[in-house]
Formats: structure tokens, C-alpha cells, sequence
């Protein structure tokens, strides 16, 4: 049996991925999502918006935000009302909202608040502000009932993604581990034609996308891509 819960998806704004990001001749316009769960334990927030990472990564990226707080507001929600925050990875545009949180544990994978405290990779006031409070976890962990950390390497060291065990079937925050719905329904395409036997050369995919298996997810929701994953099966 899966624990009741509600989800609830957060636009926080965009940012524009330039042409020598994209792999093609024009920039791409990429959403920042966040998502909302409301538990019997309290209220999740996974994700916190685009941050300021200064004026260099400002003209890069160009970002228009939406106030967290005016999000969370939308759903009846204010910044005080959270209980717990889990970023999938410490970029800037994913952790942009924690200094807003002062005191609210933050769930991270140890590898990853590592990375970011090292110089160049994310911006250090959105990492290391005051009253910032880590729970630092390294691998998997069910941090409520039915609500389940597991590690997503790839895009960074301590990527993770959150999967949320649900009457109604498994639902995956999964962040960046993919860009795009389309792009995890490759890998997941890949990993059938390996399981049945195809013949090489085969693509890779992630390990990890074995363990995401084991919760047969009927829907996997990502931090760039207002797009869904189902599985063919779904109804």
C-alpha cells in the first residue's frame, strides 16, 4: 500500500540555455520546476527556483524568475509552513530559494554539498548562507513513509531524485538526472533492448535507472521539462 500524498508542481520561472548548450543553431527557453508534497509528516519541497550566481552567469543564462514565495502562495503555502527541503543538486538554478529558508533542514547528498563547496562550481551564498541546516545523506534513504531519496549521478556527483510511493503508483521527481521526458524515455528504451537480448551495439543508460525500475513509477516529472514520462502501459 502506497501513502497518501498530493504533488504539486511550482513554476519558478525560466532561463534561456544558449545554441552552445543546446547541441543545435538556436538557444532553447528551459522551465525551472519545483514540486510541492503535501504529507501527513508536513510539507516537502523539492527544488527552490532560479538564484542570483552573479553577473556573468546572469547575461549566460538571461533568467526571469517567479518569486518563491508568490509560488508557494499560488498553493496556499508560505515559506514558513515548509518542513523540509530536498534539492536534487546544488546548481543555482535549483537551490536559488534556500537562503529564503533560514533554519529548514535541507536534504542533500554528501558528494554533492561537497562538490559545491568547491570553487567554481555553483554560487557559495546559495550554499553556505546564514542559518543554512544539511542533512547530509550518502546513498538512499526514506526520509517519511513512502517517501524515498535515491542517489542519480550523473549530471553531478550527488544528483538525486526523489521517489514518492503512492496509492495510485510510484511517482519520480527526477530533477536533472534527464533534461527531458523524451530523453529519459531513450534511456529507458535503451535498458529494455538490453534486457531483452538485442544484439550490440546497444546505447548506454544509467545504472540507476535499475533501481527506478523497482518502484515501477507511472510517472517520472522532471526540473526542465514540462513534459511527463508514463509508461506505455499507463491508463
Amino acid at each position: 500500500m502506497g501513502t497518501t500524498m498530493a504533488i504539486r508542481r511550482l513554476d519558478l520561472g525560466y532561463f534561456f540555455r544558449p545554441a552552445s548548450e543546446t547541441g543545435g543553431p538556436q538557444p532553447r527557453v528551459e522551465p525551472a520546476l519545483a514540486y510541492l508534497v503535501r504529507h501527513e509528516r508536513g510539507l516537502l519541497l523539492f527544488d527552490t527556483g532560479i538564484g542570483d550566481a552573479g553577473a556573468d552567469t546572469e547575461a549566460h543564462y538571461r533568467p526571469r524568475r517567479r518569486p518563491l514565495p508568490d509560488a508557494l502562495a499560488a498553493a496556499g503555502v508560505a515559506l514558513a509552513d515548509l518542513s523540509v527541503v530536498v534539492n536534487c543538486h546544488l546548481h543555482f538554478d535549483h537551490c536559488g530559494g534556500n537562503p529564503s529558508l533560514s533554519g529548514t533542514p535541507v536534504l542533500v547528498q554528501s558528494a554533492e554539498l561537497a562538490a559545491a563547496r568547491q570553487p567554481g562550481y555553483t554560487a557559495e551564498q546559495l550554499v553556505d548562507f546564514p542559518g543554512a541546516v544539511y542533512e547530509e545523506f550518502t546513498g538512499e534513504a526514506e526520509i517519511w513513509p513512502g517517501v524515498r531519496i535515491v542517489p542519480t549521478p550523473g549530471h553531478t556527483p550527488g544528483h538525486q531524485s526523489l521517489v514518492l510511493d503512492r496509492g495510485d503508483g510510484a511517482v519520480v521527481l527526477a530533477g536533472q538526472a534527464h533534461d527531458t521526458a523524451s530523453s529519459f524515455a531513450s534511456d529507458q528504451l535503451a535498458r529494455e533492448a538490453a534486457r531483452d537480448g538485442a544484439a550490440p551495439p546497444l546505447p548506454p543508460y544509467p545504472d540507476w535507472l535499475d533501481r527506478l525500475a523497482d518502484f515501477a513509477p507511472r510517472r517520472v516529472c522532471f526540473a526542465h521539462d514540462h513534459s511527463v514520462w508514463e509508461p506505455s502501459d499507463a491508463g
